[in-house]
């Protein structure tokens, strides 16, 4: 079962075989399905929660080792720890489905069609909160291309994991005599997916802007090396005053330490650049507020910035557990591995968009991105919403893996949701500029300096996945579980109608 698991890996980029999740989720509902057991369905779903997540996320072994520093053994203990942790939301999905199949006592086609998916669902939306959440390799990213990739501006990344799921259980019925209306509706879902990519949910709005993304390629075992210090500031330096635009933007932690260690004229000498090209500039950087008081944070400044004004700043607000804050009794791990800035201030979950003419654009930075609700609920709370979504991200701690090409696709996704074009400025990949549909427009080569030059407009309007956030999603869910509640409660009546005659 860990093996059905772990094929889910070719279902995301940088393979793209989605209708292979298909597959490996239909294998699971049918083994699950095969027995009536809470106790199996438990340990089915721990197992294939166990090898989709290892195989999805084994990348952080990389960081582990080559750059953390713990011997071969222990990152992969490390890993399977992970493992067996992101393997309990796989249990609940197999425990709970097969426990609410005795309760209610539910055919084989409620089961399948209904609970499993709706469950499934549930528990990858568990995933991205509990103990702040890991929602790496959701099974819905995998379908920003697919026929469902039409559903996500209205219920989003778990109702797609959903309806995928569904799918899935269409093809388990094929085992049983309701072939047909199993394949139809297998049919009404896809075709209603590519229907609905045809809608256009946001509409273009304003000036378009001229924006530079830089790639700057600096190797991580020198990013916080001191030594390296002078030549990566100078190469950003170089790289941002090399032309103008009207947006110009850094990775994360592109200058790699806080305003205050770095020589005086150096930010003042970005600003007069910025006021003489009457560009604007965002600059992945740490900050700090006090010596115990620092974050992974985007400062800009445009024409009209000066030195007596405060520059714009956007502060990281989720952070990743053991790289940016300490959960609790963790800290000699922190500190076996030698993480640099890993104890840091989280930012406010509303924070402004950094205007540019008359488009504002909200960052994000790193796997902030893997969030969608809290992008859609900045969109949806902010006075006047973001046209343009910026993402800042350093992935050169994960080597060359598949991390990148997922991050992309992740990226694509908050994209289809929102409606906004998604512009991606990394260190060492992927730097991209990505449309409100979800398509890739440019893209830098991967593991190269480089500059990706464009022009973008962004968006106005809210969709429905912005308004509702995952509230859609949930009720889709419900419904789906009350449904199946009423299929189990009719067999019953029906069952003890024709004992008593």
């Amino acid at each position: 079962m860990a093996l059905a698991g772990s094929t889910s890996l070719l279902s995301f980029e940088p393979f793209g075989w989605w209708p292979l999740q298909f597959l490996a989720l239909a294998y699971f509902f049918y083994q699950v399905g095969m027995g009536t057991s809470s106790r199996r369905g438990l340990w089915l779903g721990w197992a294939f929660g166990f090898g989709w997540s290892v195989a999805g996320m084994h990348w952080l072994y990389i960081a582990i080792t080559r750059f953390g520093g713990l011997p071969a053994i222990l990152g992969a203990i490390a890993i399977a720890l992970l493992g067996l942790y992101m393997g309990l939301f796989g249990a609940f999905a197999g425990g709970v489905a097969s426990w609410l199949r005795r309760k209610w006592s539910l055919p084989v086609s409620a089961f399948v069609l209904l609970v499993l998916p709706a469950v499934w669902g549930v528990s990858e939306w568990m995933r991205g909160w509990v103990f702040t959440g890991f929602p790496w390799a959701a099974s819905g990213y995998a379908h920003n291309v697919s026929p469902l990739g039409g559903y996500a501006p209205i219920v989003g990344v778990y109702g797609l994991g959903v309806l995928a799921a569904l799918c899935a259980g269409c093809l388990v019925m094929l085992t049983q005599r309701a072939r047909w209306p199993a394949i139809g509706l297998f049919a009404a879902v896809m075709a209603a997916g590519f229907g609905l990519k045809h809608i256009a949910w946001t509409q273009e709005t304003g000036q378009p802007l001229s924006v530079r993304l830089l790639q700057g390629d600096v190797a991580q075992d020198q990013k916080f090396d001191m030594a390296y210090l002078t030549d990566i500031v100078t190469r950003y330096q170089g790289m941002i005053t090399a032309a103008p635009a009207d947006l110009i933007a850094t990775p994360e932690t592109a200058i790699p330490v806080t305003p205050q260690q770095l020589a005086p004229e150096y930010l003042g000498s970005l600003q007069a650049f910025a006021a003489q090209t009457r560009s604007h500039l965002m600059i992945g950087i740490p900050t700090m507020d006090s010596p115990t008081r620092y974050g992974n944070s985007v400062i800009a400044f445009g024409p009209r910035s000066s030195s007596t004004l405060q520059p714009y700043r956007y502060d990281k607000h989720h952070l990743v557990p053991f790289g940016e804050f300490i959960p609790p009794g963790f800290r000699w791990f922190t500190d076996l591995m030698h993480i640099p800035l890993g104890d840091q201030t989280r930012g406010e979950a509303l924070q402004a968009p950094f205007p540019i003419k008359d488009q504002l654009v909200l960052p994000n930075i790193c796997y902030e991105d893997a969030f969608g609700e809290e992008i859609a609920a900045q969109l949806r709370n902010a006075p006047k919403p973001a046209t343009l979504l910026l993402n800042v991200s350093n992935l050169a701690w994960y080597g060359e893996s598949v991390a990148i090409p997922q991050h992309l696709q992740i990226s694509q996704m908050r994209a289809i949701e929102t409606g906004r074009p998604m512009l991606r400025s990394t260190n060492n990949g992927a730097t991209a500029v990505i449309d409100g549909r979800g398509k890739v427009l440019q893209l830098l080569p991967f593991y190269e300096r480089g500059v990706l030059a464009a022009t973008v407009r962004g968006t106005e309007g809210l969709t429905p996945y912005v308004r509702a956030g995952n509230l859609a999603f949930l009720a889709l869910s419900a419904l789906m579980l009350a449904a199946a509640w009423f299929a189990g409660r009719r067999r019953v009546v029906g069952s003890a109608d024709r004992a008593s005659s």
